[in-house]
């Protein structure tokens, strides 16, 4: 009942930052956990970041201190601040909310 948009993503040097969106154009409000995964190739979807309705925040040991999971009531969207972007955070970036699935933002971190 959920339909997600991803956006934000793209290019980046090593050490810079980006802002991903996810916007919900449906029950973004009665939803309990929200998340962003990401998705190399070879390897596993990753969960990167997850956020409750109570705000309890939780995030992968490879990010954290650099990325910052967020609402947006306004827009009703789902951010995810990336600073000091590494290498190793390239990847395609998807946002989840009761089992349903965006369809990804590419980020690409060059070094």
């Amino acid at each position: 009942q959920v339909q997600l948009v991803e956006s934000g993503g793209g290019l980046v040097q090593a050490g810079g930052s980006l802002t991903l969106s996810c916007k919900a154009y449906t029950n973004f409000f009665g939803v309990s956990a929200m998340a962003w995964y990401r998705q190399v190739p070879g390897k596993q979807r990753e969960l990167v970041a997850s956020i409750s309705s109570f705000g309890n925040v939780n995030y992968a040991s490879s990010v954290l201190g650099r990325f910052t999971i967020s609402k947006d009531t306004s827009t009703k969207s789902l951010l995810l601040q990336m600073n000091n972007l590494e290498p190793e955070d390239t990847g395609v970036y998807y946002c989840t909310m009761q089992d349903t699935w965006g369809r990804g933002t590419q980020v690409t971190v060059s070094s």
